[in-house]
């Protein structure tokens, strides 16, 4: 059976857990390039990342029939892949790195698109910006990362990403606030970023350009 792209998750979970294993395969298709992006930003490793989204998938298939629709299938998804990707770092013994490959947009990574109607200028700019936003984000705490990431590069509500931390909603927002400040201030220091900032958002973020 030839299962409708326009049902919503809620739809396909539950006729995933009734065996319908077409549902899930859609979710999957749904799915898989947001948590890809996830972990990739979150580990920095292209091949560890893949691992982290096969095993999300994996035990989010294993775990559906315990799943009763709290939360959004995709935040109770996002919550197995930051989880895997903590145990992962812990087993690794290593500290997250967040890069972003020279001129790619990691949201295309995982079906390698090209930029071809981009100017080299535009795509150099990008890739420097891209760069240093990466060794920026190496210096923020862990939790104000993880926000950041969860909140401007995949569109999280406050209350989502609250829910999936354990944390209060203000926590959250103080966590994507200060991380953005600090933020700003390492991109400042790479005289990538023109101050003041006009708003709290990663699309404040801008490379400085010559007159």
């Amino acid at each position: 059976m030839t299962v409708p792209t326009t049902w919503t998750d809620e739809e396909l979970v539950d006729r995933s857990k009734t065996g319908d294993t077409e549902s899930f395969n859609q979710l999957v298709r749904r799915w898989e390039r947001p948590i890809f992006a996830l972990a990739y930003r979150t580990l920095g490793r292209e091949e560890d990342a893949r691992d982290v989204t096969q095993e999300t998938f994996l035990r989010a298939f294993r775990a559906l029939p315990g799943f009763k629709g709290d939360a959004k299938f995709s935040s109770w998804l996002y919550r197995i892949a930051l989880n895997l990707c903590r145990d992962w770092m812990r087993k690794e013994r290593r500290t997250p790195v967040v890069q972003v490959p020279e001129g790619v947009d990691i949201d295309q990574l995982a079906e390698r698109q090209g930029h071809e109607s981009e100017s080299v200028e535009d795509a150099a700019a990008r890739a420097e910006l891209s760069r240093g936003v990466a060794r920026a984000m190496e210096h923020l705490p862990t939790e104000q990362r993880t926000a950041i990431l969860l909140k401007e590069y995949h569109g999280l509500t406050f209350q989502e990403i609250a829910e999936m931390m354990n944390c209060p909603l203000s926590t959250a927002k103080t966590r994507v606030y200060q991380g953005l400040i600090l933020l700003r201030k390492h991109l400042a220091e790479q005289g990538q970023f023109e101050p003041p900032a006009p708003s709290a958002g990663a699309s404040a973020l801008r490379p400085q350009r010559e007159s």
